[in-house]
């Protein structure tokens, strides 16, 4: 019987011992809890969306469509509350509470994080604030992966690992984009290629898009009609819209943390600051009602080509001013979708203009659009490989891949040209973490003294008199 039971803690030590053998397995747990998580999720957001702009009506009549601007600070009320006392983890876009996870805490993240982020990302999103569902869900895969990580007290590495994975599936699941969520591990979450990591992340990746395509369907994010470059010189254009995106970009990420700062001298409690934000934009969604929640039918509606160019003008300032208010006054909810937003209206525009300039070139807003998004986007993350392969991903269109990538690394480099720091990482700088610095820094300025010496009990000494 001894014998029996003796051979149990022998293979679960050579399982655990092995990298080869736990890190899969723990990225198939972390990718199933991911995809079901993204699942419930979207689910969430539409049972709060039918609520509120379903039910909401119904409840003042007397206040016909002018009703809609209550919305976004009723979900205030309700969120402001949870992120103030309970969950301030769950406050704002999610990444750089993931990047500060892994950088000082080594991937620890509270459980309370799943839920609170959960809900009020999902309260945010349905009562029409201007903000996107793919950081709180990356934030809610990183938190499941650091769980079961310290459930199953791995050590720090595997654990920041597992960390990476969870956002990985997360991304992955929510957009049906395996590829890209993997990207932007890699490029955001670990800002850097790490060979041990990345079959763990591919697993959880692959794993939660099985699980989101089994359950809510294979169909690519956008269906857009086929786009392709009509003449090598239109390359220039495309140019010419990489630059438009970094200074698009730009705004975005400036603008956003302007209002942060502007809502921190609001002298009221901070429970309440989410409510006040909803009601301006509610206002501003009264008008451009386009601007309201993840506004993906208006993405679409951009990479066909249907709208008109003075309504593309008006939502880009409109988008930016709405996801500002919204992350600004402390709800919940991500900087992502909007950048895609922003990026699609303002290609469009450019796209719009070229057509007008150039009528005989042949080419559609759509296509800007398609471009505009990528760019924008990977102007304010600094992720160019995962901004070009979402969008393949999301479109399934490769005709477009090399303006695509053109436009992308424009933007990229010149938004870093005039700022550092992503939307990201600079929530955290202006924090006083420098999250590069700590990535860069020599081995030997990050190690203490005593870290690195050898104890004088442990050295053999002898007498210098003592012949040999």
């Amino acid at each position: 019987m001894k014998k029996k039971w003796g051979v149990r803690p022998a293979i679960l030590d050579r399982f655990w011992a092995s990298e080869l053998a736990v890190m899969p397995t723990l990225a198939v747990v972390v990718g199933l809890g991911a995809g079901l998580g993204t699942i419930a999720f979207i689910w969430l957001i539409h049972f709060f969306k039918a609520l509120f702009f379903g039910e909401g009506a119904q409840v003042a009549p007397a206040l016909g469509a002018a009703y809609v601007i209550f919305l976004p600070a009723i979900g205030g009320l309700l969120v402001g509350p949870i992120v103030h006392y309970i969950a301030p983890e769950a406050k704002g876009h999610g990444v750089p509470e993931v990047m500060l996870a892994v950088a000082t805490r080594g991937g620890r993240i509270r459980p309370i994080v799943v839920l609170a982020k959960t809900v009020c990302s999902a309260i945010t999103i349905g009562s029409g604030g201007s903000v996107g569902r793919e950081g709180p869900i990356v934030q809610i895969g990183a938190a499941i992966g650091s769980n079961v990580g310290q459930f199953l007290k791995v050590n720090e590495r595997r654990l920041i690992t597992l960390v990476a994975a969870g956002a990985a599936a997360g991304i992955a699941a929510t957009f049906n984009a395996p590829i890209a969520g993997v990207m932007f591990a890699i490029e955001v979450i670990l800002a850097e290629l790490a060979i041990r990591a990345f079959g763990t992340v591919v697993v959880a990746a692959v794993t939660a898009s099985v699980i989101s395509r089994a359950v809510l369907g294979d169909s690519p994010a956008f269906s857009v009609p086929p786009h392709a470059m009509t003449h090598a010189w239109e390359l220039a254009l495309y140019l010419g819209l990489g630059v438009t995106a970094a200074f698009g970009a730009l705004l975005y990420m400036k603008s956003i943390y302007l209002f942060e700062d502007l809502f921190a001298t609001l002298r009221i409690n901070g429970s309440l600051k989410p409510a006040v934000g909803g009601v301006l934009v509610g206002v501003l969604g009264y008008f451009l009602p386009q601007i309201f929640g993840t506004g993906f039918e208006t993405i679409t509606l951009t990479l066909t080509g249907v709208m008109s160019l003075v309504l593309l003008l008006l939502l880009v300032p409109a988008k930016i001013l709405a996801t500002s208010l919204s992350i600004g006054s402390g709800a919940s909810g991500g900087v992502f979708a909007p950048a895609l937003f922003v990026g699609a209206v303002l290609g469009a525009a450019y796209g719009k203009i070229a057509e007008a300039v150039f009528p005989s070139l042949g080419s559609v807003s759509g296509a800007y659009a398609m471009v505009g998004m990528a760019a924008v986007f990977a102007g304010a993350a600094r992720a160019p490989m995962t901004a070009i392969m979402i969008l393949f991903e999301m479109t399934q269109d490769y005709h477009m891949i090399l303006p695509l990538m053109f436009a992308t690394v424009v933007s990229t480099l010149l938004a870093h040209r005039f700022e550092p720091e992503s939307i990201y990482t600079l929530k955290l700088k202006r924090r006083g973490i420098d999250v590069r610095a700590r990535r860069d820094e020599n081995l030997m300025r990050a190690i203490l003294v005593e870290e690195a010496m050898t104890p004088a009990t442990e050295l053999v000494t002898m007498d210098p008199a003592t012949p040999i």
